[in-house]
């Protein structure tokens, strides 16, 4: 999971919409995000967790209060505000756009926050927007589960809670969970609840309310034209903007001085249709080869078997060696064999000549055999060809995502060079193609969201369809409930033996993995232990006995992140070696984390700003100017990709104002509200590439 970029819009101090913070990723990767307290670093973190899960830390206060006051404040009663937040992010090279929302609606006495709403779209290597197959809490939970959540997005501040006492069934549960073994438990105990349920007699199944049920169908069907038509509005609208796309790119052609970057836009943006395309070609060419062809590897074992039966007859003289029945007669009938011996009735070679017909099987067997070992042969030659083909098509793709990835990094700079270009006319023309491409962009969401509906539509009707002949399936069930009685126990029995040795293997990993890590962190002699439970503790053996160690909170703080590190670490090369894991199916974990550095001495500090950005693939870092400066600043320089500041109007008449120098240029944290709200802005940090 690489997260890309999150976007806020009236989320408590953030009123209106912000810009959208991109994060960074990649050698440089870490993003670092200066607030002061109560500028809204909680907020932010709480935007990640809320967006994915519905989530929120315990430093978060008033759940219940999400929508901005003064856009609350901003409209007539009864009137919506809407709030939401949108995450982008990257994986198993599918690129996902999240959005949680809800609205606040203004009544005479307060402003009443209704449940969320999470949508989401989902983008493959030819760039299109669609809905996803299955609902998106359960893609957000195959990817990062729920319950891991608070491991990956935390609050520095409180990290030590990690390895309280009263957390261990928690970690126990949630580390089962990213290993797999959690995938494994529930298996066993839905195993269960299947054998207990067929012990039983299989009740009827169905709805005799067919009238009902029809009724609902007709209301689906409405609904479904209903939003057809909505969509092949948004098709002419898509038309009409890709039209007046064409229109501006010709006005930036007639302009003086950005012809030759122009041209350079419009051959990149070709290439990107163009490798989109191929990309699209080979995705068909190897699913075809798979459904065509990939049998034949499945196949091997099997026809190996088979040759060495035939092989095994024809050694036994039970199967001819291709010489026929009808030409051992005609021997007998000249009584003469081929080698000039005579075959005269009673002597010795008429008699091996007899014996050998008689013991020749029936032709129709020798027939099949011979046919069968031809079949056999063909497919075997398929496998080689076969894997050359998944091998070439698999290194087009990597080639042409490789290429992917060139061509859009070389249309980013091209914007950005229109974007910052010195004549004002072009800068404009430039934001026009920017909004044409946001409005593009959103009404192929808007297509993609449709199409979500209808398909969900479709499949009420399907079900609604299907319960009217559920019953129908009892005496099957009934039929087949003993076999699969017995089944179900042996399933039980082996999963149960795979789950001990794999958090057996997993458990041992992971403790020498957080002891490298603390023991990189902290000049103390002590190591960190882990038991059955995953209960995490700190001992010393200094006196030849192991004893448990009354840890600081700073000691405590290092020993969470440690095993945070270990955790994915460990989980990383886990999965590259052990492809069969059912756990989540990526190596690549992001950390989001707020205050990391607030109770600890120098050493510390500048040890974990050392080692922070090598826990995770991409690390996001929301600090105070006092927690950054010195020797965080130091540490940290070389992994930053982004930087970020948050800066808090305060309507207080009298407020201090504060800043913040960064990359040689000052930025405000604290300034005066230009109204009586107070409300927070994102301000992007320039000239990075200085750190």
């Amino acid at each position: 999971m690489k997260l890309l970029s999150i976007q806020l819009q009236n989320f408590r101090q953030f009123y209106g919409q912000t810009p959208k913070i991109e994060l960074a990723r990649g050698s440089e990767n870490a993003t670092i995000i200066h607030g002061n307290n109560g500028a809204g670093k909680t907020t932010l973190l709480n935007a990640f967790t809320w967006v994915l899960y519905e989530k929120f830390s315990s430093a978060f206060a008033a759940e219940d209060q999400l929508v901005n006051k003064r856009a609350i404040s901003e409209v007539q009663p009864g009137n919506p505000v809407e709030c939401w937040v949108e995450i982008a992010f990257e994986h198993d090279s599918k690129h996902y756009q999240v959005k949680r929302l809800c609205r606040a609606y203004k009544n005479q006495k307060t402003a009443e926050n209704p449940s969320s709403e999470l949508r989401m779209q989902v983008a493959g290597d030819d760039g299109r927007w669609w809905p996803p197959v299955q609902p998106p809490e359960d893609v957000i939970g195959r990817i990062l589960p729920e319950s891991l959540h608070q491991y990956f997005f935390f609050d520095g501040e409180r990290i030590e809670q990690i390895v309280r006492p009263d957390k261990k069934a928690e970690i126990a549960a949630a580390t089962k969970e990213l290993l797999g073994v959690e995938v494994l438990t529930r298996s066993i105990r839905h195993l269960g609840e299947a054998k207990r349920a067929l012990e039983t007699d299989l009740e009827t199944i169905g709805d005799p309310q067919t009238k009902k049920l029809l009724q609902e169908k007709q209301s689906l069907v409405k609904e479904i034209k209903k939003i057809d038509k909505r969509s092949q509005e948004i098709v002419r609208e898509i038309a009409e903007q890709e039209e007046l796309k064409k229109v501006i790119n010709q006005q930036f052609l007639d302009m003086k001085g950005v012809e030759e970057l122009q041209k350079l836009r419009g051959e990149l943006e070709t290439q990107q249709k163009s490798i989109r395309t191929q990309l699209k070609e080979a995705y068909v060419i190897l699913r075809r080869s798979l459904a065509s062809r990939g049998y034949a590897v499945l196949l091997s074992e099997l026809t190996a078997q088979f040759a060495s039966l035939v092989d095994s007859w024809r050694e036994k003289g039970e199967l001819p060696t291709g010489i026929k029945r009808q030409f051992g007669k005609q021997l007998l009938e000249r009584q003469r064999c081929i080698c000039g011996a005579k075959l005269e009735a009673g002597n010795d070679g008429h008699k091996l000549v007899q014996a050998w017909i008689d013991k020749e099987g029936p032709a129709d067997i020798e027939e099949s055999a011979i046919r069968i070992s031809a079949h056999v042969e063909e497919m075997d030659k398929k496998v080689p060809e076969f894997w050359e083909e998944i091998d070439r098509q698999q290194g087009n793709i990597n080639r042409f995502r490789t290429e992917r990835l060139r061509i859009e990094a070389k249309l980013d700079e091209v914007n950005n060079q229109l974007r910052r270009y010195p004549n004002e006319d072009i800068q404009k023309l430039q934001k026009r193609l920017d909004e044409n491409e946001r409005l593009l962009g959103k009404l192929n969401q808007e297509k993609g969201a449709n199409k979500q509906q209808i398909e969900n539509m479709k499949s009420q009707i399907d079900r609604l369809d299907k319960e009217i002949d559920k019953h129908q399936m009892n005496e099957v069930r009934q039929s087949l409930a003993q076999k699969r009685i017995a089944t179900s126990q042996d399933a039980i029995d082996r999963i149960t033996e795979v789950r001990a040795r794999l958090e057996k293997q997993f458990r041992s990993q992971l403790e020498k993995r957080v002891q490298d890590i603390f023991s990189q962190i902290s000049f103390t002699p002590y190591f960190p232990k882990l038991n059955e439970s995953y209960e995490l503790t700190l001992v010393e053996d200094t006196a030849g006995l192991e004893s448990i160690v009354a840890a600081s909170t700073g000691e405590n703080q290092i020993l969470s992140l440690s095993f945070i590190g270990g955790i994915i670490d460990g989980v990383r090369q886990w999965s590259q070696k052990n492809t069969l894991m059912m756990g989540p199916d990526s190596s690549t974990f992001p950390i989001v984390m707020d205050s990391p550095f607030g109770s600890l001495d120098e050493i510390y500090r500048r040890q974990i700003a050392k080692t922070l950005p090598k826990l995770a693939n991409q690390l996001v870092v929301l600090v105070t100017k006092t927690q950054w400066r010195g020797e965080v600043e130091t540490e940290m320089g070389d992994r930053i990709g982004r930087h970020y500041v948050l800066a808090y109007n305060s309507p207080k008449p009298d407020c201090e104002e504060d800043s913040i120098n960064l990359a040689g240029l000052s930025y405000p944290l604290v300034r005066k509200s230009p109204n009586r709200f107070e409300y927070t802005e994102i301000i992007e940090v320039e000239n990075d590439q200085q750190w």
